[in-house]
């Protein structure tokens, strides 16, 4: 429990009424989640505005408010609190409230459009692996130490950060590693953490339902750099056109990574096979067990990062060689000469990675099965472009359901195939039940053949009508493949 006064440390106040030598052991933004030590505090979002829920968290018993606007009746012995910014000053109260986290572990932030899941995730098993006590902070889930917690968010809101990065002190980790989303930076939940080095994996087509244009989409990642203290190192992808913009202003140490660029860290793909590839890494060969260009890259960033943090080059390539595809990210399975391979590729750019990644291994003697789908409530111009692009690289393609959520999961395919040229239309098959589009595909699959479903990767849902039910990719193709090889 803390005094109110020591949580609005550097907090840029406006004005308060009431007292602040009160006693608080509680931050909430949920007017029903309050308690009589309750802070509540009133944040201006995107679909809901806490102003409006001020009086039912003090009917529920908070005894502080933290707002924009004090509230025309003020209730006596309530304290106001008033900010300019709730976003900033919540994420500097949650910093000061679980003591200042991440000044006690070495915490490392990744942004990017793909590839923040498996950096920030091979980071933590590398890390792991060598012995330390390691956190993880990510789309899939929030590891402390070795015990694993669901997620919801890729950036969790900044009291949910700072709680996580506290029980990761408990339990004496030296290390976090963080995915960072544009959202999470923009609504400044990261602002008031302390980085030890910041990664930027690479930047295409995606949220533009909420940045509305590709420039603010890249110039909300490049905040995360612009906010690294000097004694912090930036990693960029020299390959990426926007690489260069993200570290044009940090002031930390930068270090570039690339395939194709003259880079600090510098890699090439030597052989492929769906088992793995032969890297050469700063000159060393190495083999792994992840494939496609896009892991060389990913991997190469996991290496300069763990070479900024202090490990020795040996150490970092052996337990690169021993690393695994995260959940949900180019995993695969054989069954019956049949390979099937769920991917979470959910962007263009991300699909096209996959596709040409699965192209540039097989023999073309094999047909390409993909099943695709675009999630609802989400940027509705990649619809048509991931379509395209499946029927473009594929021999069929299924367009089916991703996450629908509140939308008609019909129009959302009528979208997709919009972008599906004259040419390619006999491709294309379009089933909107998910699990009947995976049976279709295991059943139009023949020996040798490939499937790739792609979209949903790790997740073990299906949002409907804002229900979720069970729905594991990975699990499906493999009982639908099993029984048709019985």
């Amino acid at each position: 429990m803390k005094q109110l006064k020591d949580i609005l440390y550097k907090v840029g106040i406006e004005s308060v009424l009431g007292n602040t030598f009160m006693d608080i052991d509680h931050l909430t933004f949920d007017s029903r989640d309050v308690t009589a030590t309750s802070v509540f505090i009133a944040i201006k979002g995107t679909q809901v505005d806490g102003h409006d829920f001020i009086q039912k968290a003090i009917a529920g018993g908070a005894c502080a408010v933290l707002c924009e606007v004090i509230p025309a009746e003020v209730i006596s012995g309530i304290t106001y609190v008033q900010v300019l910014d709730t976003h900033l000053a919540v994420a500097q109260m949650a910093d000061n409230f679980y003591d200042n986290p991440s000044t006690k572990l070495k915490l490392v932030g990744v942004t990017g459009t793909n590839g923040k899941t498996t950096v920030a995730s091979l980071l933590y098993h590398l890390f792991t692996n060598l012995g330390y006590q390691v956190g993880l902070l990510s789309t899939v889930k929030v590891t402390v130490g070795k015990a694993d917690f669901e997620a919801s968010h890729t950036t969790p809101d900044s009291i949910a950060i700072n709680r996580w990065l506290h029980k990761m002190v408990e339990a004496g980790c030296e290390y976090c590693f963080m995915e960072v989303s544009s959202h999470g930076i923009v609504q400044k939940r990261t602002s008031a953490l302390r980085f030890e080095g910041g990664i930027f994996t690479n930047l295409s087509h995606d949220h533009l339902d909420y940045h509305k244009t590709f420039a603010e989409y890249r110039d909300a990642k490049k905040i995360f750099f612009d906010q690294l203290p000097k004694t912090a190192f930036a990693i960029t992808n020299q390959d990426d056109k926007n690489g260069p913009i993200m570290v044009q202003n940090t002031t930390a140490k930068v270090k570039t990574y690339a395939l194709k660029s003259m880079a600090d860290y510098r890699a090439a793909i030597l052989e492929s096979q769906f088992s793995g590839m032969l890297m050469r890494i700063n000159g060393k060969e190495i083999w792994v067990q992840l494939i496609g260009d896009f892991n060389a890259y990913n991997l190469l960033a996991v290496y300069a990062a763990a070479i900024e943090l202090g490990v020795s080059e040996e150490a970092v390539l052996v337990e690169i060689s021993k690393l695994q595809s995260v959940a949900g990210r180019f995993q695969y399975i054989v069954v019956n000469q049949i390979t099937a391979i769920v991917d979470y590729a959910h962007t263009p750019d991300a699909l096209d990675n996959v596709i040409k990644t699965i192209n540039s291994i097989r023999t073309y003697n094999e047909t390409l099965i993909s099943v695709v789908g675009c999630g609802g409530n989400r940027d509705k111009t990649k619809r048509p472009v991931m379509a395209q692009i499946a029927t473009e690289e594929s021999n069929k393609v299924i367009l089916t359901s991703d996450n629908p959520r509140f939308e008609d999961p019909n129009e959302i395919l009528r979208e997709m195939e919009q972008g599906v040229e004259p040419q390619n239309q006999k491709k294309v098959m379009i089933i909107e039940d998910r699990r009947q589009a995976i049976k279709t595909a295991c059943q139009l699959a023949q020996n040798g053949d490939i499937i790739l479903i792609a979209g949903k990767g790790h997740e073990t849902y299906q949002e409907i009508e804002g229900v979720r039910t069970d729905f594991n990719d990975l699990l499906i193709v493999k009982e639908y493949l099993e029984q048709l090889s019985k």
